[in-house]
């Protein structure tokens, strides 16, 4: 059996290509940005790469295509796809029928923290014993991939996107999954391009609500309006809250102003559970996705105590505050944070974490909700924390960037050149600062970069 993927590099499609190779079937795919870790995944897993986008990545006769959502018509390989009568689907509905079916599926959802969330929630049923398959749009490290089948008789944890399908299938992927538990973090705007409004995105919420059987479970985020007027359209399943209200069914108290302690409080009918967390990340918002993430483990039959004792061991994902290397005392930081709720979370709890030196925030605004400016007048806000920021203009951005940072002053500078960029990086880290790179892509290899720069100038 081959399958052929085209857009193969996104972090979904990629995790796929790895599913439908563990299943046996021949893979390829193409893609027009191909960049670790995700190429690094697939060609250790023998999934032949090839970038760009041409009649001629087409295979003579696979026996199905897979075509990303990132892709539209007029691309060449779709378009040759579509002449040809080849046969083509679309990497939700392929995932839906041929590993989902008879699973217990686990959908993680949310605007933000999905891959964290859901990495948390596959390393809980591990240490369970459970030996869960799952599908993430990042690389646990926990696993070292992204995507695995797991014991057939094991829940199935899948990140579930409210991104549309296809250029064919503009319903939210996460339609196609059919969760048994729905774990709903977060909803705020986002996805600019494809949604007009927030009402947009809470109607394709309330289509996953409405797949989910009445024997599952809804986990739901307190203090979360939008995720409340979801509930209200009907809900035809029980539902538990989580979050850190004291009428919550799983309650968070924070122990520390890091977040890296904290308490769980679990409430029943019959009665109160409780237990502690210490653990190695930062931010309460982080401790929010692991109180979901204990939440949906224990749906699933695991001990509360036990998953709690487990977070002590649990790794973030790569790209998740993920620290790339370190010069000097200067850490560099890489981080997916791409919304201003995100940005400003992730800075809020790398400040708390950081009682030496300063933190240096360098941001692209490379999705197309930033790209459009639809959320533009948030960003001065989402840097608060951060002591200086350091804006890189990507191609492609049709509203004023220097308009934005002049708020700022002497804290923010803005570059549209990468070796401007780093060289301004570098001039200004000193010792026992953090410099955290922010970003939905592969920023230019600015990581490296900025490592390599920091040894010449402390180290030579």
């Amino acid at each position: 059996m081959h399958l052929h993927i085209i857009g193969i590099c996104g972090t979904f499609m990629g995790s796929l290509a790895l599913l439908a190779r563990e299943l046996g079937y021949t893979v390829s795919g193409s893609d027009a940005n191909v960049y670790p870790p995700m190429s690094t995944q697939l060609e250790t897993a023998g999934i032949a790469l090839k970038q760009g986008y041409s009649a001629e990545n087409l295979p003579l006769a696979p026996d199905v295509v897979v075509v990303g959502n990132a892709l539209s018509r007029g691309n060449a390989e779709v378009e040759a796809l579509l002449d040809s009568g080849l046969p083509y689907t679309s990497g939700a509905q392929w995932l839906a029928e041929h590993v989902l079916q008879g699973r217990q599926v686990i959908g993680v959802a949310g605007t933000h923290g999905k891959t964290t969330t859901a990495s948390l929630l596959a390393w809980l049923l591990e240490s369970s014993g459970l030996k869960p398959g799952f599908l993430i749009g990042g690389v646990p490290r926990n696993f070292g991939v992204s995507a695995r089948l797991g014991e057939p008789d094991a829940p199935f944890v899948v990140e579930a996107d409210e991104y549309d399908t296809a250029f064919f299938d503009k319903r939210s992927k996460f339609v196609h999954y059919r969760p048994h538990i729905a774990l709903l973090n977060n909803l705020e705007f986002d996805h600019a391009d494809i949604f007009p409004d927030l009402g947009a995105i809470e109607r394709q919420f309330h289509h996953l609500v409405r797949t989910v059987p009445a024997k599952g479970m809804l986990l739901v985020a307190d203090d979360q309006p939008a995720l409340q007027r979801v509930l209200e359209q009907g809900a035809w399943t029980p539902v538990e809250h989580f979050g850190a209200r004291a009428d919550s069914d799983w309650q968070l108290v924070l122990e520390r102003d890091d977040a890296s302690r904290f308490q769980v409080i679990h409430r029943t009918p019959q009665g109160e559970e409780d237990s502690v967390v210490d653990w190695s990340l930062n931010g309460d918002y982080n401790a929010r996705n692991a109180l979901g993430a204990l939440a949906a483990a224990h749906a699933c039959g695991a001990d509360l105590a036990r998953s709690c004792a487990a977070l002590s061991r649990f790794e973030s994902p790569k790209r998740r505050q993920e620290v790339r290397g370190e010069v000097n005392g200067i850490q560099v930081i890489d981080d997916f944070a791409h919304h201003p709720t995100a940005i400003a979370a992730t800075l809020g709890g790398l400040r708390a974490a950081t009682p030496k030196g300063r933190l240096l925030a360098v941001i692209e605004p490379r999705s197309n909700t930033m790209r459009l400016g639809a959320l533009k007048t948030r960003l001065n806000d989402s840097v608060a924390d951060a002591d200086h920021i350091f804006w890189y203009q990507p191609a492609g951005i049709d509203w004023s960037m220097q308009a934005l940072i002049e708020p700022q002053g002497e804290r923010a500078s803005l570059c549209d050149q990468m070796d401007e960029l780093v060289k301004a990086v570098v001039s200004e880290a000193a010792p026992l600062d953090r410099v955290v790179v922010m970003s939905n892509g592969g920023f230019n290899g600015i990581h490296e970069r900025l490592l390599e720069a920091l040894k010449v100038r402390w180290l030579t």
